[in-house]
């Protein structure tokens, strides 16, 4: 509603692995504009069988989010370049954050495995603040690179895919299970269709700002209150 009234500013840092699609996703959410020809369009193809994805080196979105409270979040949520083999995140996004989205390629384990990095960074550099964590995972980031391959490969690429299943049900699995020992939320997405988008950003909105709860008794508010100024005097 027009009457809604902006309050709050939460910062969100996305962070993950090279070529999760952490990009599309907030370029999804944020304005609804991604497909599968828009994903080819950011793909140069050097030699017929390596596509190259043109890496983000850092970005900044600003997210107004109805929580269904009567006012809306602001999110300024903060793109970080995908990391690779060792490479850790750089210690200044642990510092400022208040809350921190991890995204994984279910179809690739390794992208799985340098989340348990940052969960451990981000525990490390928190001091003592509550930071919370939710894990994402892209369902279509593997897919839309493919797309964009040669249609000599088509067949072979379908035949990957179907053995692969077993490879991502596998992963999801084993992502449920250490986000349950981590108590953090996990959530499977699809990149290509913003309404699965909608629910982690709205969760973790709520939880960044929760509703305050109000007592249904002013009167034994008030009494509260007298009693406690009695016993002050």
């Amino acid at each position: 509603m027009l009457t809604s009234k902006i309050s709050k500013v939460g910062k969100v840092v996305v962070c993950g692995a090279k070529g999760v699609g952490k990009t599309t996703i907030l370029e999804q959410l944020i304005y609804g504009n991604i497909n599968i020809e828009s994903v080819r369009e950011t793909i140069s193809v050097f030699l017929p069988l390596t596509p190259e994805i043109h890496s983000t080196i850092e970005d900044t979105y600003v997210a107004s989010v109805d929580t269904g409270k009567g006012s809306r979040d602001t999110l300024r949520i903060y793109d970080t370049a995908g990391l690779q083999g060792n490479v850790q995140l750089p210690r200044h996004y642990l510092s400022y954050p208040d809350a921190f989205i991890l995204v994984y390629d279910p179809s690739d384990p390794s992208s799985l495995d340098i989340l348990g990095g940052i969960k451990s960074d981000i525990e490390k550099f928190k001091d003592k603040k509550e930071i919370f964590v939710i894990v994402i995972a892209n369902m279509r980031s593997r897919q839309t690179r493919s797309a964009s391959s040669s249609p000599i490969n088509s067949t072979h690429l379908q035949q990957q895919q179907l053995l692969g299943n077993d490879a991502i049900e596998s992963n999801l699995t084993r992502a449920n299970n250490w986000c349950a020992r981590e108590r953090i939320k996990h959530y499977t997405v699809n990149a290509m269709e913003r309404a699965s988008l909608y629910e982690p950003f709205v969760q973790l909105a709520s939880r960044l700002y929760p509703t305050a709860t109000k007592s249904s008794f002013p009167q034994l508010r008030q009494l509260t209150q007298k009693t406690s100024k009695v016993d002050n005097s």
